[in-house]
């Protein structure tokens, strides 16, 4: 299987990269069952460099998380559902960033929550990146204090463009992806997303070599990425909601506000989705959901947060999801040495 090189231009100028999800003509169309090898920039496009560097006065903070793509998936049509399979993630320096900002992240004021006193203060820490040890190693501002934390790669932004015409800021998640920071799209995953336009128009970016579930701060340990993914086409099936799957779970994600909706959202698509995969009734698969998900928390600081439920698949003796599109894409990257 021969995989294809995405080449991107590492030394452009940021303003010129594509921040939305809609809005932008495709840099190149793909058949399904192509593998990419291509490259992302970290989500400041590379001008946050020195601890010395605050993002407020390097960057215009509205224009964040510069994209790869958007790709044009031969075939797609609304109703589509697109399977996208990360074989590798990896950084392709040896740092990474993380920042707070002014009015933006979990336990400060934003303009959602607005109040009078003075944000918390702008601060930069830069990581150090060891690909060949898997470690990110953390540096205290006003201590001498370091850490080595596991490296835990993985792209903050994966969706397609918008329904009805939207053009979508990378900042912002929602059903057709987008920002929505879990974890879980790492490495081994497969995120299925629902088709809006014809071609789909797949993009992808903020990479992050570790980051909390919460994303507490707003930011993770921001870098950019070489990355390596597979793409399949499934017809006739949609997908209103962002799943992924894993070899030991299947997940929903739910994008909203307030917190306790966006939980809602990725319940009760779980459900659906395992009352068809088993053929249960709505009520036993509530039942089942119940006792079984886990909910790790994907952001609580972006302009939706997002939510994930997941069940481990030995919970689910004969469910099979998407046809078996994760195990297909697996075999596929391990016959490309991927």
């Amino acid at each position: 299987m021969e995989i294809i090189r995405h080449e991107v231009d590492k030394d452009a100028d940021p303003a010129a990269l594509v921040y939305t999800f809609g809005g932008a003509e495709p840099v190149r169309s793909l058949r399904p069952g192509t593998i990419v090898s291509t490259w992302t920039a970290d989500c400041y496009g590379g001008r946050v460099r020195r601890a010395q560097d605050l993002a407020t006065e390097v960057t215009d903070t509205r224009f964040i998380n510069p994209q790869t793509g958007p790709f044009h998936i031969e075939g797609a049509e609304p109703g589509d559902t697109i399977a996208v399979h990360f074989c590798s993630i990896t950084p392709s320096v040896d740092w990474g960033v993380s920042t707070t900002m002014p009015l933006f992240g979990a336990l400060t004021q934003t303009p959602f929550t607005a109040m009078l006193h003075d944000p918390l203060p702008e601060r930069t820490w830069i990581y150090d990146l060891d690909v060949a040890e898997r470690l990110v190693r953390y540096h205290a501002l006003d201590s001498d204090l370091t850490v080595d934390l596991p490296m835990d790669p993985m792209h903050g932004t994966v969706g397609v463009a918008p329904a009805l015409g939207e053009v979508r800021s990378s900042l912002t998640p929602g059903s057709w992806g987008g920002n929505m920071d879990t974890p879980e799209m790492r490495a081994g995953t497969t995120c299925y997303l629902g088709v809006n336009v014809p071609g789909a128009l797949l993009s992808l970016g903020d990479g992050h070599a570790r980051q909390g579930e919460g994303e507490t701060c707003g930011v993770a340990v921001e870098t950019a990425m070489d990355t390596v993914f597979a793409v399949e086409l499934i017809k006739g099936i949609a997908t209103p909601w962002p799943r992924l799957e894993d070899d030991r779970f299947i997940m929903s994600t739910g994008s909203t506000r307030p917190l306790e909706d966006a939980f809602r959202i990725s319940h009760a698509d779980l459900v659906h989705w395992i009352a068809g995969g088993l053929g249960l009734s709505a009520m036993d698969a509530y039942q089942l959901v119940s006792q079984t998900a886990l909910t790790p928390v994907a952001n609580v600081c972006d302009e939706n947060y997002t939510v994930v439920g997941k069940v481990l698949k030995d919970h689910l003796p004969g469910f099979e999801a998407y046809g078996g599109t994760h195990h297909r894409l697996r075999s596929l990257a391990r016959a490309a040495g991927v």
